[in-house]
Parts: structure tokens; sequence; C-alpha cells
């Protein structure tokens, strides 16, 4: 199989699956897993680099089997003076997916043996450093045409050039598509018969990168007339039932999408339509599911179209936008529930994710 090969079924493995069959499985081998083994024994029995670390995410793994190193010189040097390629791991001590991939693949022996002879494993917390995540994250979208974490990328060690990648692995091979295990198999084997293919796929990813980091940066001009066209997009996009900014009102998941919201308090505030589009949306959003009504807080978006079920986990930087836009609308309502919603988001941010050093 040639690296062309891997980047293909990779590539279809998100695409196609959906990770509707991945689901059942992980969930099942976590089961397995917490029945066989505790956090205790895997502690005993190894501690690698990134017990040395503050990050919580970091410190989750540090008694892995496998020899992870934090990012940094000692990591690159190790794999220049090895010839080994990187192994990249980002992730976040809230995401569900990084638990299950650790606790199927990284937990396990086999998978650390492969990992630690034939790359130089790195953990980066993308809390901590966004900038790497924004790097790898944008190659992995160029590369399969979708993002999430848990990142699983490979460098090339001189430039750090990334040359294949892809979000969560299971462990064994699924519906035609690698497994984790696979996938460190044949880019070793690439690495080592295929070099220059491997150089080459690593200089035009770069490039292509370097290209898409530089026009997002770079500001344009807009008229009065692209405004109102953007501010009626949303407001053809609005859900009427439910609040929110979809195409198709029943689809699910639904985010919040702050900066939508934050774009018409500033640039539509004063029509009609908008305020009462604007109103519903926070009001639906803060009194349903998604908002955590005993702890505070804002999960990451709602499982269902009615802003019910959320999906269980809590970002830092989702609930200091939201925080935001909340504090805004309440400049302009006046309204005290708008109020106590940033309150309760703020308290809980410094309660819960600043109790072991967090990281706006």
């Amino acid at each position: 199989m040639s690296i062309q090969s891997l980047l293909i079924k990779t590539s279809l493995f998100f695409t196609l699956c959906g990770f509707q069959v991945a689901d059942v499985i992980a969930q099942e081998t976590v089961e397995l897993n917490s029945e066989h083994q505790t956090d205790g024994e895997q502690a005993v029995k190894h501690t690698n680099r990134l017990a040395s670390e503050s990050s919580p995410y970091l410190l989750q793994h540090a008694h892995n089997p496998v020899n992870w190193y934090p990012w940094g010189p000692e990591a690159f040097e190790a794999a220049r003076r090895e010839d080994k390629p990187i192994f990249l791991s980002i992730g976040y001590s809230t995401c569900y997916w990084c638990h299950v991939m650790e606790r199927e693949s990284f937990e396990s022996e086999e998978v650390a043996a492969i990992l630690n002879e034939h790359f130089i494993p790195v953990k980066v917390d993308r809390e901590e450093r966004p900038d790497v995540d924004n790097i790898y994250m944008t190659s992995v979208q160029l590369i399969t045409g979708n993002g999430g974490w848990p990142l699983s990328i490979f460098l090339e060690p001189n430039e750090l050039k990334p040359f294949i990648g892809g979000t969560y692995f299971p462990p064994e091979d699924q519906l035609g598509r690698p497994g984790f295990k696979t996938v460190l198999n044949q880019v070793s084997g690439f690495w080592n018969t295929q070099r220059p293919q491997v150089q080459g796929q690593a200089d035009k990813l770069a490039e292509m990168v370097s290209h898409q980091l530089s026009q997002a940066g770079q500001s344009k001009q807009v008229t009065s007339k692209q405004v109102e066209q953007a501010v009626g997009q949303l407001l053809a996009q609005y859900d009427e039932r439910d609040g929110g900014y979809v195409s198709n009102p029943s689809k699910a998941p639904k985010f919040p999408m702050s900066g939508n919201i934050d774009f018409l308090l500033e640039a539509g505030w004063n029509l009609g339509p908008v305020q009462n589009s604007v109103n519903k949306t926070l009001t639906r959003m803060a009194t349903g599911g998604m908002y955590d009504q005993v702890g505070g807080g804002f999960h990451r978006y709602s499982t269902d179209s009615k802003w019910l079920v959320p999906h269980f986990e809590k970002m830092i930087y989702d609930n200091g936008q939201l925080a935001s836009t909340y504090a805004e609308a309440y400049d302009e309502t006046n309204n005290p529930y708008y109020a106590q919603v940033v309150r309760e988001t703020l308290a809980y941010v410094l309660r819960d994710d600043f109790r072991n050093g967090g990281f706006l």
C-alpha cells in the first residue's frame, strides 16, 4: 500500500463511517477495559516525561506505557538523533474521544511497543498550546476534509512538517478501514522504504498549510451592502421554533455559534427580526440542557435540535465566548436573566476549570 492509498482510506473512514460503528465498538472497549484495569494499577507500572508537566490533560497520560514527550526541543532532538518520525497527539482534558483513544490504544502495551520503537510520541494540550493545535488541525482538515480531537498526526523530524494524519483511530481495522496499529505499522514502513515520497508529501502539505494560514490572517474591507446581506442570510437560517441559526432547523447537532450572535448584536440590532431571533436563541440555549442548570456553564453543543440533550463536555473558550455574548446582550436589553447566565458561567470557569490550573 502506498502513502496515497492510506491517505484515501483514512479520509474515507472519517467521511463515510461518521464514527457510527466506531462509537459502539469504542464504548464497549472502554467498558471492558474499565472492568479489568484501574488508574492506580497503571500508575504503578509506568511513569513518563509528562509527569513533570502542569497541564491536567498531559498529567492524565503521565502513566501510559507510551514514552510520551511534551512538545519541545527534547522531543525534536530525539527524533532527529534517532531518525524517527514524530507521532503527535493533541487533545484536552474533557475530550470524550481523547479518553476513549487513551483507554483503547495509549494504555495498551502492544500499541505502546510499536509507538516507542518506531516513533517519538509527543503529547500536546490544545488549551495550553492553541498555536500548535491550529497548525496541525489545519493540516488534518486538508488531508481528510474533517477535524476534531484527539488529533493524531505524523511529522518528519527535521522541520516538523506533517505528512499524514487523522483524528480518532480505533485500535483494530474496521469495515476495511485501517485501525491504529495498522496505521502505525504502515507509516513506519513508508518512513523506512518510501522516504522521498514521504518527504515530498510533507513539503506539499506544509506549503498548503502555510498558504491557508496566511490567507486566514488577512483582513478585508466590507461594504454596508455586504453586511446587510450577511444579516439577511443569518435571518434566513433562523429556526423560528427553537432558536439558533442553521440551514436545516430539524438537523442535529446544534451549536451555539456565538460569533453569529455577536455579529447580529453589532450589525443588525436596530432590526426587529434580529432582536427577536437573538433573544429567543439566547433564552432557549440558556434554559435548555446544553446549559448546566446546576453547575453553570455551557456544554459544547446540543445533540438534538431543541437545545435539550447536551454533548457532555465543556470548553473554556466556548464559555468565555458565550459569557461575552450574553454580557453584550444584557448591555442591549437589560435583561437580568442574561446577567445571571454571565455570572453563573464565569463562576463555573473559575471554580471548575481552574481547580487544577486551566488555560484561557
